[in-house]
């Protein structure tokens, strides 16, 4: 068997599902430019295709590649923040028309986590992150939380041990303007 992360990233550049420690909690992830890998993990997650999703970049130079303008605030936020922040932006490209939010805009986080920008590093573009539940049950916290049926159900799950520094809090959520002025989802 190969090592991690370059299992997860041949599950990714197979159009599969993944199962994986985030900086904040377990997601369920895939190429995030691959219609029918998300079409997977609607159905996985028994959610309405018109529910978006998040994406995950290694750094600020990967998000330039999916936004054509970028708030200076996103800069300030991502460069002064101790805590993941998932930003909402308007303007993606690149990336599967099912992961946008109605309105165009997509969420899209820096990991703070070792695994997470490895894996987003060696498989060279940005993968879905949306939490690994059953739509409408809870967010598991940690991976002994994660219903087996999920666990069961995905193409490879991640060793546990990779999980380390993964807190279990979910982001904050910023959605910003183009013009910089910003809103808090969640804080």
């Amino acid at each position: 068997m190969a090592p991690e992360p370059q299992t997860s990233v041949d599950t990714l550049k197979q159009g599969r599902i993944l199962l994986y420690p985030t900086d904040t909690v377990w997601g369920l992830g895939c190429d995030a430019s691959n219609d029918a890998a998300l079409e997977k993990i609607f159905n996985l997650k028994d959610r309405p295709a018109e529910k978006s999703v998040i994406v995950l970049v290694s750094d600020m130079n990967m998000l330039g590649r999916y936004f054509k303008h970028i708030p200076d605030v996103v800069f300030d936020l991502e460069e002064n923040s101790a805590k993941p922040i998932t930003y909402i932006l308007d303007g993606a490209y690149g990336i599967s028309q099912l992961a946008l939010h109605a309105d165009g805009s997509l969420g899209v986080r820096i990991p703070k986590h070792e695994f997470c920008i490895n894996l987003i590093r060696k498989f060279g573009k940005a993968i879905v992150s949306t939490s690994a539940n059953v739509s409408g049950k809870p967010t598991p916290k940690n991976f002994d939380t994660i219903d087996p049926a999920i666990i069961n159900s995905v193409d490879h799950c991640v060793d546990p041990f990779w999980a380390k520094k993964s807190t279990g809090i979910p982001s904050t959520i910023i959605k910003i303007k183009p013009n910089g002025e910003f809103t808090f989802i969640r804080k």
